[in-house]
């Protein structure tokens, strides 16, 4: 009985030090992955991510109009609610104002972002300046009849309490003014402007996540001196990139590879 109990201690201990030994070599070679890729950093090595499919710019387009109408029907609620087609029981009318706004506003964001995404797959002509501009800032037209006519309505209102009318007011101006800007298209890209960076840049680009350009990709060794600050970078094509919304070329990769004024060279040019 002794002899069972003594080899069942030995057993638990192998077991114990098998456990120990097993959670050793796990912590070093978690220490060791560490130091790998503390080097990496030091040495400058990157990085580098596959590129996100372009995606559908008929599907995103689509997606847009949805959200701006459900944006223009919320504002006609707000406006029913002012002129009393619609009574609110179960709260106070500030309050279902200030959820209409937000939940309009929600939607003006997010229709403009799929709107921009879609003009970046598929972007507009400039051959006609004033059909480019209202497609480009397609988002703002909608932030602007989504909140102005509220706004206007709201001011003009001698039915609501003072503190109501103020608050509504000013939830509905700020909410214009970071839809607006959000639904801006600060970097558009035009057809021409696309085809003749497709048709001059036979080979990758790569850029970053928060960057506004995209640089000419030559290997994981050598990178353009403006992305030295990023540990991570991301490769694909022309047209993802500019889907990824970096509608440019980086203008010392142009010097450095003799695509100076790509914008103005003729399609198919050298």
């Amino acid at each position: 009985m002794a002899e069972e109990v003594k080899k069942k201690k030995v057993v638990e201990a192998a077991g114990e030090t098998k456990k120990t030994v097993a959670k050793a070599a796990d912590e070093t070679k978690k220490a060791a992955k560490k130091v790998e890729e503390a080097a990496e950093t030091v040495s400058g090595k990157k990085k580098t991510e596959a590129a996100k499919p372009v995606g559908n710019a008929k599907g995103l387009r689509i997606g847009a109009v949805i959200l701006w109408v459900a944006a223009i029907a919320f504002e006609l609620v707000a406006v029913f609610t002012l002129f009393g087609k619609i009574n609110i029981t179960f709260m106070n009318t500030l309050t279902f104002l200030i959820i209409l706004i937000v939940l309009d506003l929600i939607c003006v964001i997010i229709g403009s972002q799929l709107w921009k995404k879609a003009n970046h797959i598929d972007p507009a002509s400039k051959k006609n300046k004033t059909k480019f501009w209202l497609w480009n800032n397609m988002g703002l037209i909608v932030a602007i009849f989504a909140f102005v006519p509220l706004i206007i309505l709201l001011l003009t209102n001698k039915n609501l309490d003072k503190k109501t009318q103020t608050i509504a007011v000013i939830a509905a101006c700020a909410a214009l003014l970071i839809g607006g800007a959000a639904s801006i298209d600060y970097n558009p890209v035009s057809a021409e402007e696309k085809q003749v960076a497709e048709a001059n840049i036979s080979g990758k680009v790569t850029w970053t996540q928060y960057g506004k350009v995209y640089h000419i990709y030559i290997d994981d060794e050598t990178w353009c001196q403006h992305l030295n600050n990023s540990d991570t970078v991301k490769v694909g094509t022309v047209e993802e990139a500019i889907a990824a919304g970096k509608t440019r070329l980086c203008k010392t990769c142009a010097h450095n590879h003799g695509l100076d004024g790509i914008e103005d060279l003729p399609l198919g040019g050298d």
